[in-house]
C-alpha cells in the first residue's frame, strides 16, 4: 500500500536562481502508480520566458570565450555530482514518470557518462584549413557556437534528455533555455539544484516550466534563439517548426517512431525474442526507438509466437517504489492509457486476435496495462502504422525479404528498424535497404552515446550524439585571409 507523501514545490531556474512564477499558477504532477499528487511546478509566463532567453543571450558572450577545455570542467563536475545523487535522482525519475527503479538508476548513470563523453569532446572538435585558388591566401573554416539554445524535453527519458541537449550545447561555447515536459519537470528541477553546485555560471542554464501553448511558442519563436532542439511527438515537431519558421531558426528534431523488426527464417528464435521483448517493455513501452511491429517469416511464425506470448505472459509489473523484480511499471498518464486500451480496442474491432494481455491491468490504483500480443492485424491498420506508445506488439509475416523490406518501410516514420538473422547477406542488404536512420541486426533498440540518433521521414531533421550529433550545436564561419609575404 501507498504511503502518502508531501507535496513539493519546486521553482524553475532563471541566472542561477530559482524563482516562483509572477502568475501565482501551477503545474500539477501526479505519481503514474498511485495517482497520488506529488509535487506542483510553476506556470510561468511569456514575460518570464523573454527574461530566461534575455540572460541566455548575454551570459553567452562571456561563456564562448572560455577555452572549451574550461567549458568542459564544469561538465565533468556535473557528471561527478550526478553519480554522487545517484539513488535519489533516480527514485524522482521513477516516482514521476513510472519507470522501473534499475532503469531509473541505468538513465541516471548514463546521463552522467553521457556529460562526461561530450565534455571530452571539447579537445578534439575541430575547423579546417583548405587549399585557396589564390597565392599567398589561406581559407579557414571555424567552427563556432550558435548562441542561445531552446531544448525542449519529452516525459520518457527526462533525466537523460536534459544532458542530451545541455551538455553538447555548453561544452560547444552555446547557452541553453530548456522547458521539460510538464508530466515530469521535477528531475529536471533536481539537476538544475546540481548546476549550481557545481557553480556553471548564471544564465548559461536556465529552466523554464509551463505548458507548451505559452513556454514553448514563446521559446520556439524568440529571434532571440539560434537553434531549437526538441525530442517528442510528431505533431510538437509541427508546431516548433511553424514557429521557428518566422525567423528561419534552425530546428533539430527526434520525432516519433514506428521501428520494424524483421525475424527471418534462420533467425536464432530465443535470442530474437528475448531481444524484442525487451525492447518492447522497456520503459512500458514508451520508447521512440522501442520494436512497435514484427514480420516473422511465415515458416516460423508459429514457434516464434509461441515463445514470444510465453515471454510476454512473464513480464512482472507495478509500482517501481513499492515492488521489487519488476520489468516495467505503469504508463505515464491516463491519456496515455486511454490512447493505449483505444488502439488496442479498435485493432480487435476490425479483426485483430488478442494472444495476450490486451486491456488494462486489474489494479486498484495506477496506469497499467498489460503486455499485449496481437495477431490477425493488417498493414494499414492504425495498431500496425501509429506510434502506440505502450507494451503492445502486434505480428505480421511475410513470405520472403522482398516482402518484409516493403513492409518494414511501408511508415511514415523512419527512426529505427531491427533484423534477426544469421545471414550476412541478409543482414547487409536490410542494412542497404531499411529506410530508417538506425538498424539493430540480432540486438535490442538501444542506441550508443558515440552513434548518431537520426531519423527520416516523419521521424525528425538532425541528430544526437557522437561528433555528428556535437556538429548540430555548431555552425560555420570561414575566412579569408590574403597576405602579402613581401611587404615587411
Amino acid at each position: 500500500m501507498s504511503t502518502k507523501t508531501e507535496t513539493k514545490q519546486y521553482q524553475m531556474y532563471i541566472n542561477g536562481e530559482f524563482l516562483d512564477s509572477k502568475s501565482g499558477e501551477y503545474i500539477s504532477v501526479y505519481n503514474p502508480s498511485t495517482e497520488e499528487l506529488i509535487s506542483q511546478v510553476p506556470s510561468c509566463t511569456v514575460e518570464e520566458v523573454q527574461e530566461a532567453i534575455d540572460v541566455a543571450e548575454q551570459a553567452q558572450k562571456q561563456w564562448k570565450k572560455k577555452p572549451a577545455s574550461e567549458r568542459a570542467k564544469y561538465l565533468t563536475a556535473l557528471a561527478e555530482e550526478i553519480r554522487k545523487n545517484k539513488e535519489f535522482l533516480a527514485r524522482v525519475i521513477s516516482e514521476e514518470q513510472g519507470k522501473v527503479l534499475a532503469l531509473s538508476t541505468t538513465e541516471v548513470e548514463f546521463t552522467a557518462d553521457y556529460i562526461d563523453y561530450m565534455a571530452g569532446m571539447a579537445r578534439s572538435y575541430e575547423g579546417e584549413i583548405l587549399q585557396s585558388d589564390r597565392p599567398n591566401e589561406n581559407i579557414m573554416i571555424f567552427k563556432e557556437p550558435i548562441g542561445v539554445v531552446a531544448g525542449f524535453l519529452p516525459w520518457n527519458f527526462p533525466f537523460f534528455l536534459v544532458a542530451r541537449k545541455a551538455a553538447p550545447a555548453l561544452v560547444t561555447g552555446n547557452t541553453i533555455v530548456i522547458k521539460p515536459s510538464s508530466e515530469t519537470p521535477n528531475n529536471a528541477l533536481e539537476f538544475a539544484k546540481l548546476v549550481e553546485k557545481v557553480g556553471i555560471p548564471k544564465g548559461v542554464f536556465n529552466i523554464v516550466t509551463g505548458r507548451g501553448g505559452t513556454v514553448g511558442d514563446k521559446l520556439a519563436s524568440s529571434e532571440k534563439i539560434g537553434l531549437v532542439s526538441l525530442t517528442g511527438s510528431v505533431n510538437a515537431g509541427v508546431s516548433v517548426m511553424k514557429a521557428a519558421s518566422d525567423n528561419v531558426t534552425k530546428v533539430s528534431l527526434e520525432l516519433g517512431g514506428k521501428a520494424p523488426a524483421i525475424v527471418a527464417e534462420d533467425a536464432d528464435l530465443d535470442l530474437a525474442v528475448k531481444a524484442i521483448v525487451d525492447s518492447r517493455i522497456i520503459n512500458s513501452g514508451q520508447v521512440c526507438n522501442c520494436a512497435e511491429r514484427v514480420y516473422v517469416h511465415e515458416s516460423i511464425a508459429g514457434t516464434f509466437t509461441t515463445k514470444i506470448v510465453e515471454a510476454m505472459k512473464k513480464v512482472n509489473f507495478g509500482n517501481p517504489l513499492e515492488e521489487e523484480n519488476l520489468d516495467m511499471g505503469p504508463l505515464v498518464s491516463k491519456q496515455a492509457l486511454e490512447s493505449v486500451e483505444a488502439m488496442v480496442n479498435q485493432a480487435v474491432l476490425e479483426g485483430a486476435q488478442v494472444l495476450s494481455g490486451g486491456k488494462r491491468a486489474d489494479r486498484e490504483t495506477g496506469y497499467f496495462y498489460e503486455p499485449t500480443v496481437l495477431i490477425n492485424v493488417k498493414q494499414d491498420s492504425e495498431i500496425v502504422q501509429e506510434e502506440v506508445f505502450g507494451p503492445v506488439l502486434p505480428i505480421l509475416t511475410f513470405k520472403d525479404l522482398d516482402e518484409a523490406i516493403k513492409l518494414a518501410n511501408d511508415c511514415q516514420y523512419g527512426l529505427t528498424s531491427s533484423i534477426y538473422t544469421q545471414n550476412l547477406d541478409t543482414a547487409m542488404r536490410a542494412a542497404n535497404e531499411l529506410l530508417f536512420g538506425e538498424t539493430y541486426i540480432n540486438r535490442e533498440n538501444f542506441e550508443a552515446i558515440q552513434g548518431f540518433h537520426s531519423g527520416r521521414k516523419k521521424s525528425g531533421i538532425g541528430g544526437a550524439d557522437g561528433k555528428h550529433g556535437l556538429e548540430e550545436f555548431l555552425q560555420t564561419h570561414v575566412v579569408y585571409l590574403q597576405h602579402n609575404p613581401n611587404k615587411k
